[in-house]
């Protein structure tokens, strides 16, 4: 890490660059704000002691689930613990003082910060350079989509209209493609819960743009015809898109660009250790192979000797994706966690995370159906639709009783294409302990479904919030809060 990097982070803010004078009139407040706004007279406030405060809003934080809090097993949205070092990076004064319109040479080691992680994030995935700029994954995988218009654009192939998306893709897919103005067909699935190849070679019509991957897909599985499956679709013209959200299988093991992949996001508020509860702060960078570089968002960090420059000077670039270089907190964990952990630790999580998932799923599947039972990678699917048949207990009352054991629910009725899906990911960061009790917690569940099932029916009994009319509440939100 270079001294201009570390000063950034330390410095800038309290004894670093100082900021441009604003030209702002020293005029009195009267003067500065409407009359009308102005109070005339002191707010009547409510007293009340620091202890009732702390009190108050520490019962509050005890009712929100969180990693903190208990285990979160929620598939495909990889909810796993973040290490508090990497929130303290990214709190650091010398990246959160500075400001985005500041001169490139008050930002040196921010830019290098950048050019680093694209770097270090090209080499992960096997491509060649990339964008920051995307603020979450489907913003990604919107900006991936923009990228195949544009190369579709410059060779003059404008006909090129339609995008393959799998039946077990993430439902993102096919909405970003969507939006950036391509039509959708689904491809099916094979008897192995894997892309069907001759169906593929069926749809692989001149219209074709490319084809929207998520490798292992999510059923957890890895699609072993991958490489078939890049030379068909390039030899018939098209591009592959990689939805790097399950990468977290994978690294260190294969990359997606080995595989023959053009494009590819990645969900570093996921993968890479950044928040992702409650919405986001997301980011989803975008890397492509060498046929897809010229045609990136600007500006692109560049470096030039020991200096870093923004470079717009890309004629065939598709534009910004954002406003300025992306969520800049969230990259700056990211890139904490990839030097922290380095090559190795990338590598073992991912092997953590598949032995974590395989640990469960032979634990559960003689209990529960298994779909597609084999070796998964960092997610499996059980399906509730035998025990909703005998017992009349669905996978929503399952999830609902899972609440009452401080567990959070995995993903349910996701994919489609298993019946009252239960999609279950562990994560590398759960230890055997939280497995075997998550394990022992489901042998319970199936029993109590078994001697007295109403009691799951009326689940979760002992939360802040009772069970809810589920319809009621999407056809009748309450979003505003009102008193009585």
């Amino acid at each position: 890490m270079s001294k201009k990097l570390i000063f950034e982070m330390s410095s800038v803010g309290r004894t670093g660059y100082r900021f441009p004078d604003l030209d702002v009139p020293d005029l009195p407040l009267k003067d500065q704000v409407n009359s009308s706004l102005l109070r005339e007279s002191i707010p009547v406030l409510p007293e009340v002691s620091e202890v009732d405060i702390i009190r108050h809003y520490n019962g509050l934080s005890k009712r929100n689930f969180g990693l903190d809090s208990g285990f979160y097993p929620l598939g495909s949205c990889t909810m796993k613990y973040n290490p508090k070092i990497n929130e303290d990076v990214g709190s650091l004064p010398g990246f959160t003082n500075i400001h985005p319109l500041q001169s490139e040479d008050s930002v040196q080691g921010f830019l290098e910060l950048i050019f680093e992680t694209t770097k270090s994030l090209s080499e992960i995935t096997g491509m060649k350079w990339g964008t920051l700029q995307p603020f979450a994954g489907a913003h990604g995988e919107f900006t991936g989509m923009k990228l195949f218009k544009a190369y579709f654009k410059k060779r003059d192939e404008l006909h090129r209209t339609k995008v393959l998306v799998p039946t077990s893709a993430h439902g993102t897919n096919p909405a970003s493609a969507t939006i950036a103005g391509f039509h959708i067909e689904e491809i099916q699935a094979d008897e192995r819960g894997l892309v069907s190849v001759e169906s593929l070679k069926n749809q692989l019509t001149d219209d074709v743009a490319g084809i929207m991957l998520t490798n292992p897909s999510t059923l957890g599985l890895f699609e072993k015809d991958i490489i078939e499956i890049a030379g068909l679709v390039h030899e018939a013209g098209g591009l592959l898109y990689y939805d790097g959200a399950n990468m977290n299988a994978i690294m260190g093991k294969v990359r997606p660009g080995d595989m023959g992949f053009d494009v590819i996001h990645l969900n570093l508020h996921k993968t890479f250790s950044t928040p992702h509860g409650g919405g986001g702060p997301g980011a989803g960078p975008v890397l492509v192979s060498e046929r897809l570089v010229d045609f990136l968002p600007v500006p692109d960090v560049k470096k030039d000797g020991e200096n870093y420059f923004l470079d717009y000077n890309k004629a065939d670039s598709i534009g910004r994706v954002s406003g300025f270089y992306g969520n800049m907190a969230v990259l700056v964990k990211a890139y904490a966690y990839i030097i922290t952990m380095g090559s190795d630790g990338l590598k073992k999580a991912s092997e953590y995370a598949v032995l974590n998932a395989n640990y469960l799923k032979e634990k559960l599947k003689g209990t529960f159906h298994l779909y597609y039972d084999t070796t998964c990678m960092h997610e499996f699917v059980l399906s509730a639709k035998k025990m909703k048949e005998e017992l009349g207990i669905s996978a929503l009352d399952i999830a609902k009783g899972l609440l009452d054991y401080g567990v959070h629910p995995p993903t349910i009725y996701f994919p489609s294409i298993v019946p009252e899906a239960m999609m279950i990911e562990p994560t590398e960061t759960e230890s055997k302990e939280t497995l075997d009790y998550f394990v022992k917690t489901m042998l319970e569940i199936y029993q109590k479904a078994k001697d007295n099932p109403e009691e799951l029916h009326e689940a979760p009994r002992n939360t802040p919030v009772r069970r809810v009319d589920e319809v009621m509440a999407v056809k009748q939100p309450i979003l505003k809060w009102h008193a009585e």
